[in-house]
């Protein structure tokens, strides 16, 4: 899910990434006319003629599942003695383990056609080697639950959480070397291939496992926010900060973490033969992808200065292009100048689909250098060094996130996507909004579908809508006060409340259609409910 820790210190892991590169984006475009109506969305007859489109919510199991106690985020925020004390304890989460059979009754209240959710890859496998076949058939029973009800299952195997034997994080820099008990992670010389060839055996036994009833399969989930955090800034585990030793340390790791898609994707293709839909296809592979809008900003303003600009295309490559391009062209940037400098013809078009997940506007600018190396200085929140941009408009700010949620950003992010990737079909995975008000939510999603049908009318092959989240969670580094859920959850007894956002939401995936009155109550590119 989307930025998760003190943003200020992300942003700036994150753009310890971007070298210079070259990228023509225009800023995004204005926005469409407002008499615009967009119905039938997904519908067979929808106008983009690219067939039936899904509607769904998202999660991922380290964020919602109790009973999980052999993920390193359990031991990263679990208190001290026990654990490494860091940020809220995750705890129970939401509860998400004991209750998936009853949450399944939510999704059906909502009329979704499809669930993204994750396997715990540490409750399957929570010793290397040691495989836990009560944890299978428990997957495998909200599996069958799901399909019972009429609803595809998305799987994503890798959210962000490991076992902790993939890389401890109360051992960082693995005095003792790789073993059974810690693989040192992915920036290790000798471990990191270690830590893919697991990741592969995974992904085989899962789809070994629930092939004959899954055929879509999400690899990663936002792979620069997980390396950014976990092995650049060491915010969240396995807690390494490698940002700035980029070309011993935090590049062999994002080069091993390119190579455990294609191992996954490998594998999944030949565990997966069923085609459980009867579509045509037995195993559709690909990840999901973090995409926000950059603006190139000075003094608190958009900018077209050269400098700034420049910023903005290098924040470009590295943050939204730089992975997929590896995977199309089977090579890699090795030192993120922005060319392609290592052929890996092993790597070429391990990618059937791309998930777009977006939460946030913000700018960078070539003016500052907060991070001198790289001669600019990102910024998407309260924090103003200079190259913040305040929001389109006020209502746009989530107060508990710090960052701006411009709705629009989600159809610049698809139209530029479309352009630069005509034939890879994009679906929105994750998209939605931290907020304590009803309306707000269900503008987010009555505006990110807009946003999607204005994208797919343009020819953008857009497949699908899934909310982020079904039911409030765990969010990561900022615990538990961000509430995303269409549900809410009261963490005391675990109860599911709907919240407006699950009511809209429930009501046009029922229909599904937009409708002019929906639009016009909840819609546009206007002033969004205020956060209370």
């Amino acid at each position: 899910m989307r930025a998760r820790f003190g943003y200020w210190l992300f942003g700036l892991a994150l753009t310890s990434l971007a070298f210079a590169c070259s990228n023509e984006d225009a800023e995004p475009p204005p926005p469409e006319p407002e008499d615009i109506a967009y119905e039938a969305i997904g519908s067979i007859a929808a106008p983009s003629g690219k067939g039936s489109f899904r509607f769904g919510a998202a999660s991922a199991a380290t964020q919602i599942e109790d009973q999980n106690p052999h993920t390193d985020w359990y031991l990263w925020t679990r208190p001290k003695p026990e654990g490494l004390g860091h940020g809220t304890f995750v705890g129970d989460a939401s509860g998400g383990y004991t209750r998936a059979i009853e949450d399944v009754a939510l999704m059906k209240e909502l009329h979704l056609d499809s669930y993204r959710f994750s396997i715990e890859w540490a409750r399957i496998e929570p010793k290397k080697g040691e495989i836990d076949e009560s944890a299978l058939e428990h997957y495998g029973r909200f599996i069958d639950e799901l399909l019972a009800k009429g609803i595809r299952p998305m799987i994503t195997l890798h959210h962000f959480s490991n076992p902790v034997w993939v890389s401890d994080p109360r051992d960082p820099d693995c005095e003792h070397g790789p073993s059974d008990e810690n693989l040192c992670g992915l920036d290790h010389p000798e471990g990191g291939p270690m830590v893919v060839e697991a990741m592969a055996d995974f992904a085989r036994l899962i789809a070994e496992r629930f092939g004959d009833r899954v055929d879509e399969w999400a690899t990663l989930n936002e792979p620069v926010n997980y390396l950014l955090g976990g092995y650049g800034a060491g915010s969240q585990p396995p807690g390494k900060m490698r940002i700035l030793n980029l070309e011993e340390k935090f590049v062999p790791a994002i080069r091993n973490y390119i190579a455990a898609h294609v191992a996954m994707y490998r594998a999944i293709k030949e565990a997966d033969t069923i085609d459980a839909d009867s579509d045509g296809i037995a195993a559709a592979v690909g990840f999901t992808k973090e995409a926000q809008e950059w603006i190139a900003a000075r003094d608190g303003m958009p900018s077209d200065h050269p400098e700034d600009v420049a910023a903005r295309e290098r924040v470009l490559w590295a943050y939204q292009y730089l992975f997929v391009e590896a995977l199309r062209h089977g090579a890699f940037d090795s030192n993120l100048d922005g060319v392609m400098d290592e052929e890996h013809p092993e790597w070429k078009d391990a990618l059937d689909w791309l998930g777009v997940q977006y939460y946030f506007r913000g700018g960078v600018t070539g003016a500052a250098k907060l991070i001198p190396v790289l001669e600019l200085t990102p910024c998407y929140d309260k924090f103003d060094f200079g190259a913040c941009i305040p929001p389109l408009d006020p209502s746009f700010l989530v107060p508990t996130m710090s960052y701006e949620h411009h709705p629009g950003g989600l159809g610049w992010v698809l139209e530029d996507f479309g352009q630069r990737w005509p034939d890879l079909p994009l679906t929105v995975t994750e998209s939605g909004i931290a907020t304590e008000v009803g309306t707000r939510r269900a503008e987010v999603v009555v505006r990110a579908l807009e946003q999607i049908e204005k994208a797919r009318a343009k020819g953008v092959d857009v497949r699908g809508y899934y909310h982020w989240s079904i039911y409030d969670n765990f969010e990561w580094m900022l615990g538990y006060e961000p509430r995303f859920g269409l549900y809410r959850v009261d963490y005391e007894t675990f109860e599911r409340t709907p919240t407006e956002g699950a009511t809209v939401f429930g009501e046009i995936a029922k229909e599904r259609k937009l409708s002019r009155d929906t639009r016009k109550r909840y819609g546009g590119d206007g002033p969004m409910t205020p956060e209370e």
